[in-house]
């Protein structure tokens, strides 16, 4: 059964990068519920309700996934491409918010169905109309795909 409840999931292995993103939709009065995991592998079981995720609703998709490249256990590649091998997150929006500054890294990103690559920006004020600015496309102009368990 599906909520109305919007979630963001966050897939970010630094703490310090998860509070700059917090404040930062703090900042841009952004009201959505962010959910944290700290690796691809569990940003995986949150997206298909497996592992620790078991009992959430797996068709209670998240508006947004903001993706870390640099991830232990699976990485931020290895995410897009099963997020994008399944049918019911196929379409869900993900943006690599990563520091790389890596020409491969973005090419790899968009080869494998990434909606946007941003480079994290080093200065907290631009970070913030970073985060100001995708969320201003992603969750308020956006029209998303809802095809999970169709």
């Amino acid at each position: 059964m599906k909520t109305n409840k919007c979630t963001i999931l966050l897939v970010e292995d630094n703490p310090d990068d998860e509070e700059l993103t917090r404040l930062a939709f703090k900042e841009c009065k952004f009201t959505y519920e962010l959910v944290v995991t700290r690796d691809g592998s569990e940003a995986l079981d949150y997206l298909f309700a497996t592992g620790k995720y078991s009992a959430r609703d797996a068709c209670d998709m998240p508006r947004l996934v903001l993706l870390d490249l640099k991830l232990p256990k699976l990485n931020g590649l290895e995410v897009i491409k099963r997020v994008r091998a399944n049918a019911n997150t196929r379409f869900l929006p993900v943006v690599v918010l990563t520091s790389s500054k890596e020409e491969q890294d973005l090419i790899d990103c968009y080869s494998l169905g990434a909606n946007s690559y941003i480079q994290k920006p080093v200065d907290f004020n631009q970070f913030i109309d970073a985060v100001c600015q995708l969320g201003q496309y992603w969750l308020v102009l956006n029209e998303p795909v809802d095809t999970c368990c169709k």
